[in-house]
């Protein structure tokens, strides 16, 4: 019986892929549920916006020097083993935040949440290039992806809906209720990881011996076309990978977004209710708005992207369509209505190109090489979040306003434009189809939705 390729790779994205979107749906909202929380721990527990910016983003410190010794452990332990214990420990410290009293204890529990979270997505975007090779990582990455705006979508009403309902049951303040139920489901969740995931192809029971060789199959022509898109010199040792500029080159793209991306996420619920919204559900369901726009245009570009075999023009567009949004956002923050409509369009440009941009760290190396540069992409992205949110912070008590912080926020945006046309297309860009005879054949396109 003939196997289709389409089917197979259906297989294997219904296995994983909602699986791992709800692990990272906790993860992420374990994450920035500190932005729903400020609403009222800041004035129970007398912080300044410098305060909590500085915490917010401090996360981000741990995260980066953590993460690339987490990918590697990853790789000596196994993605299963791995990916449970992270999810534990984060589920401890993130509930470890209701009691918090000083800003000290703010700081330590956020840098330690960042370090135990550290190596978690870059882990999921290694773990899934052993399963898709790199013509499919754009729409396979895009649905993982989604998991983002899904985590503000579903998580900002339910954040505000908690800060609702729990204010002082059994003597506790509704934000450290906020924490407390928000971490269980990532603590439960880590002891299914353990019987669910697989490692890797090879010990899938579920699938049979024919759909791991086409797979397999795939994935070895897939680094074939690595090597020869880099003339024959791909390595895959970390020493390929530090001294790789264009390595750095996407960090250096990533660091650009993140300061806008996280700077906007931290600082969102804070935005609206400046903005004269004063019902915290009400709160909760606009900052899920901007989402549900941005969650459409990354579905929409990650799969256009995959059927035009291009890359660096689905990431640059998208970034000047952020820079744009976010800039007349602050310049309307008078109306709460188009404030908000301005943070759709630019939430809908800054989602839109992150499921593009990470398929390429994993497409341009191979090997212990690939596991350690997509770590060390986002790991130096990720500073970007430490920054993006301690500034804003900063210029809020010193101006008494976030608009002079969103405008530069968007001119980081801006920066990812010609950051990522710099990077040669015929690295960027993936080729499915490429050998000896025709290196620069190309794949049908329209066969990758038959």
């Amino acid at each position: 019986m003939k196997i289709h390729e389409n089917q197979v790779y259906r297989k294997v994205t219904r296995r994983l892929i909602p699986f791992l979107i709800l692990c990272y749906f906790f993860a992420y909202l374990d994450r920035v549920n500190v932005g729903f929380a400020k609403l009222h721990m800041q004035d129970a527990l007398n912080f300044s916006e410098t305060v909590y910016g500085l915490g917010a983003g401090i996360f981000f410190i741990g995260y980066f020097l953590f993460e690339l010794p987490s990918n590697l452990l990853m790789q000596r332990f196994g993605p299963r083993f791995w990916i449970a214990r992270i999810m534990v420990t984060w589920a401890v410290l993130s509930a470890g935040m209701m009691f918090v009293t000083t800003p000290t204890q703010f700081y330590v529990l956020r840098f330690l949440l960042g370090v135990a979270e550290a190596g978690f997505f870059p882990g999921i975007v290694f773990y899934l290039t052993l399963w898709f090779p790199s013509w499919r990582s754009a729409r396979t990455l895009g649905l993982f992806i989604l998991v983002t705006p899904l985590s503000t979508i579903i998580g900002s009403p339910l954040s505000g809906l908690i800060l609702k309902l729990f204010e002082d049951v059994s003597g506790l303040h509704n934000w450290q209720w906020l924490f407390l139920v928000e971490a269980v489901p990532s603590f439960l969740l880590a002891f299914v990881v353990l019987r669910y995931l697989d490692n890797d192809v090879k010990s899938a029971k579920w699938l049979s011996n024919d759909e791991k060789q086409l797979i397999l199959n795939d994935l070895e022509k897939d680094a074939g076309n690595r090597e020869q898109a880099s003339h024959g010199k791909v390595d895959s040792s970390l020493k390929a990978m530090f001294s790789n500029g264009y390595v750095w080159l996407l960090a250096l793209v990533f660091f650009s977004f993140n300061i806008g991306y996280y700077g906007i996420n931290f600082w969102l619920p804070s935005i609206i209710k400046s903005s004269g919204v004063s019902d915290d559900l009400l709160i909760g369901l606009l900052a899920a708005l901007p989402y549900v726009f941005g969650a459409a245009f990354m579905v929409w570009n990650s799969r256009h992207s995959d059927v035009r075999q291009e890359r660096r023009w689905h990431i640059a567009i998208p970034a000047v369509i952020g820079c744009v949004g976010l800039t007349l956002s602050a310049y309307c923050s008078g109306s709460t209505f188009w404030m908000m409509a301005w943070i759709c369009v630019a939430m809908s440009g800054t989602l839109a190109l992150i499921p593009t941009y990470i398929s390429l760290p994993g497409a341009m190396l191979s090997g212990t090489a690939a596991a350690a540069g997509i770590a060390l992409v986002n790991s130096v992205g990720n500073l970007a979040g430490f920054f993006g949110p301690t500034v804003l912070g900063w210029l809020k008590d010193t101006t008494g306003s976030t608009d002079i912080g969103l405008y530069i926020l968007a001119g980081f945006l801006l920066l990812c434009a010609p950051l990522i046309l710099a990077l040669p297309a015929r690295l960027a860009n993936p080729t499915r189809h490429r050998t000896p005879e025709h290196p620069t054949a190309q794949p049908d396109a329209a066969s990758n939705y038959r």
